[in-house]
């Protein structure tokens, strides 16, 4: 019985300075941070394999990601009112900046590309919603995400990076944190090359990287199909 006793003092004690110390906290970090590596070389991968314009969706309000596919070819617009690079609105927000932009700039539009979750493993289990989807680590969340078509960082709804047939992305930066904390310490970016699709991790918050050259075009067309 004293044997027992000791020990339950000592794990007690063990997990105490583990919690204090945010050891735990800076696990999860880095689980979440290998979490999304893993999805952008999914992604990055099944676009060539299947031709089809990918995107990978961070969603700040549930902090889970998923992949979604479009049947046929994409454009990515920078500045885009709504987030999504050109694509169909999705989320409530999303849509009320599709309207306000019509309602600002008469005209006949061309039609946004529509993607739909895919629905495979790949990407862990099936939500409520249908769709396969993960979860980053208990306490973590999404800090900051900027991708080559986004004017800014986004902070809220959701963000999205774009994957192309023929191995090509876009130039991004994603910030996860732990909690709501401000502290630099707990935050991780990953940085995703746009030609490669490799991810390079980083301490701290760290913007995306402008291209060197000026005239890198704003617009990148499905090369998949003809």
């Amino acid at each position: 019985m004293e044997i027992l006793m000791v020990l339950a003092i000592f794990t007690l004690v063990t997990g105490g300075v583990v919690m204090g110390s945010g050891q735990l906290a800076s696990a999860r970090l880095k689980q979440s941070a290998a979490l999304l590596t893993g999805a952008v070389k999914v992604a990055y991968t099944r676009a060539t394999a299947t031709s089809k314009t990918l995107r990978l969706v961070l969603d700040f309000e549930t902090e889970t990601i998923w992949l979604e596919e479009s049947a046929s070819p994409a454009l990515v617009q920078t500045k885009d009112v709504t987030g999504t690079g050109g694509a169909d609105p999705v989320t409530t927000a999303e849509q009320a900046a599709v309207q306000e932009g019509d309602r600002i700039i008469k005209g006949p539009r061309a039609p946004r590309p529509h993607f739909s979750a895919i629905t495979s493993g790949e990407m862990g289990e099936k939500d409520v919603g249908g769709k396969f989807s993960k979860p980053l680590a208990r306490g973590i969340k999404f800090r900051e995400v900027q991708t080559a078509h986004d004017d800014a960082p986004r902070t809220t709804g959701r963000g999205y990076l774009y994957f192309w047939p023929g191995g090509q992305t876009e130039r991004a930066s994603i910030q996860v944190h732990v909690g709501d904390s401000t502290d630099d310490a707990e935050t991780l970016t990953l940085l995703v090359s746009p030609l490669t699709g490799k991810v390079t991790i980083k301490p701290g918050p760290v913007a995306v990287s402008q291209p060197a050259d000026d005239k890198e075009a704003s617009e990148r067309e499905d090369r998949g199909s003809p």
